[in-house]
Order: structure tokens, then sequence, then C-alpha cells
């Protein structure tokens, strides 16, 4: 028994040993080849080209309303499709600090497979709410078209603003 144990150990040492010997000889390993030009799904998102590909696609169809230029537009109905365009690249995404694919799949703009994307339909109703149904009827705003936007709460991130920044304590006159 002792015998068969010790032979066990041996080989288990031998084999260990050339396994070891095996890999620092082995050949250094073939380096990945350069990135393809075609963008892959890992490369990262490039918005400035997203939204010029969008803008020749509607080439000609710019001032047309979105809903007939555009599929699954729910909210902006009423806007042009260039002008909807504009609403995105500047009112959502400069506002809340993203890029489109933060709600939307790049390439397939009419799917609803992020949340954020709904998130951001239902922030827009309200907008529009307050804007139209609360602001216009506060008669000391001083205003004559008092407004908010997504820039109001968010000032360029994706969570809006909910806390104050702290401030000194201000000294007792």
């Amino acid at each position: 028994m002792r015998r068969t144990r010790h032979s066990l150990w041996c080989a288990l040492v031998v084999a260990l040993l050339a396994t070891v010997t095996a890999r620092a000889q082995a050949p250094p390993p073939i380096p990945a080849p350069p990135p393809s030009p075609v963008s892959s799904p890992n490369a990262p998102f490039d918005q400035a080209k997203a939204l010029a590909d969008l803008r020749k696609s509607i080439a000609g169809k710019e001032d047309q309303p979105a809903v007939d230029v555009f599929m699954n537009i729910t909210e902006y109905k009423g806007v042009t499709a260039e002008r909807l365009l504009r609403i995105m690249e500047f009112g959502f995404t400069r506002s809340l600090g993203v890029n489109c694919t933060h709600c939307h799949v790049a390439g397939q703009w009419d799917s609803d497979d992020k949340g954020a994307k709904e998130t951001a339909r239902a922030m827009s109703r309200m907008v529009i709410a307050v804007n139209n149904d609360y602001l216009k009827k506060i008669p000391t705003l001083n205003s004559a078209n008092p407004s908010v936007n997504c820039t109001t709460c968010h000032r360029g991130q994706k969570r809006p603003a909910l806390e104050m920044p702290t401030t000194p304590a201000a000294s007792a006159p």
C-alpha cells in the first residue's frame, strides 16, 4: 500500500512537471487580428454617424410629419421628422447626458425593447402637462410663456437632480 501511494505521488509530480515544461516551451499565442473597419456589436456607438445616417434616410421628407416618416411614434406626433431628430438629439441626449442607445436599440429605432424609452415617453407627457396645465395657470410667475424641459430637472444627468447642493450655514445677523 505504501509503495502504491508513493508510485501515485511520483506519477502526479512527473505529470505536473511535464505540464509546466510543455507550457514553458509552447509557442506564444497568435495575436488577435486588428478590428475590422465594419463596426462590430462591441464597437462603441457613434451617435454623430447614426444621426447623419438617419438624416440621409429622411432626405426629402424632413418637413413631413414624424408619424409619416418614422415607425412607432407615440409622442411628438405633431412635429416634423427633422424636428423629432432635433428633439431626440438636444432635448434628450444632451439634457440627460446620454446617447441614442440609452432608450433605443441601435439601428432598430422603433423597437420598444428598452424600458428607458417608455420612461422618456411618460416624462414627455409629464412635461407637457406641467407646461400646459399647471405653469400657465400660475398668474404670479411674471412670464408670458413659463415652461420646464428635461434640463430643468436632469441637468445633464440620467437621474434628475433630486437633492439640493449643500451650502454653508448662513451667519446670523
